[in-house]
């Protein structure tokens, strides 16, 4: 199988490590992987701002580059979902289905195309944030509102690192309040949000705070730091990568 990993920017540009993370995770399960050189965006940033239109040609930059895989994997839930879902404004074309239908989050990856685990041991407690596209969108885990079977890819994963302890939250499935853009044009109701969610965390004794979009973890950093929270954040990809 021919994997194209997909490096979402903000992780190239500020969290590099998970993407070497990622890449390494998947060679670990013995697969190949090859990176594009000259991908970029997803252009999720654009769509988020009301100018999706302006994002067509990231899109068919990001086709063009990925067309050829097998699968595309991502560390990151909101891009996959914005692949999967936002690139229908574009013309369909054989190459644009393809790559929509081909594109995976790492964990929805290795649990159901390689329906596998990763031996890693991390002795810590840990907290498990659900980010939106993720639960929602790609279905990564089960809604807490809905009467369904209980089902997490994320704890299915966590749950066979050595040494890990996983522990519960009052409200598990709550959004951080990043949103992308959000963030930025209505910051008091973000922040207010994301302190509530490491709230939550902390009072639980949770010493990491992990999730498959980084960017999530990225706001929930910056509040940690800013309030000097005695807790850490670690994308799922880095955990997966112990040893």
């Amino acid at each position: 199988m021919n994997i194209g990993l997909f490096i979402p920017c903000y992780i190239d540009t500020f969290y590099p490590h998970v993407g070497a993370a990622t890449l390494e995770v998947l060679e670990k399960l013995g697969q190949k992987v090859s990176y594009p050189l000259e991908q970029t965006c997803c252009g999720q940033p654009m769509a988020n701002s009301g100018c999706e239109r302006s994002g067509a040609a990231t899109y068919k930059n990001f086709v063009r580059h990925f067309k050829d895989f097998d699968y595309i994997v991502t560390p990151s839930g909101s891009c996959a979902y914005h692949v999967r879902h936002h690139y229908d404004i574009i013309e369909q074309t054989a190459e644009v289905q393809k790559v929509r239908s081909s594109i995976y989050e790492l964990c929805e990856f290795i649990t159901d195309i390689l329906k596998t685990n990763v031996p890693c041991r991390f002795p810590h407690k840990v907290g498990i944030h659900y980010s939106c596209h993720g639960l929602r969108g790609l279905n990564t885990a089960s809604a807490s509102e809905l009467i369904e079977e209980r089902y997490s890819k994320v704890r299915q994963l966590l749950d066979k690192a050595e040494g890990i302890d996983i522990v519960d939250l009052d409200r598990q499935d709550e959004c951080c309040g990043f949103g992308g853009t959000f963030s930025i044009f209505e910051p008091d109701i973000s922040v207010k949000m994301g302190r509530d969610r490491i709230a939550d965390h902390v009072q639980h004794g949770a010493e990491f705070i992990t999730a498959i979009d980084m960017s999530c973890l990225m706001h929930l950093d910056g509040i940690i730091r800013r309030h000097k929270k005695p807790i850490q954040v670690k994308h799922i990809a880095e955990i997966l990568n112990t040893r």
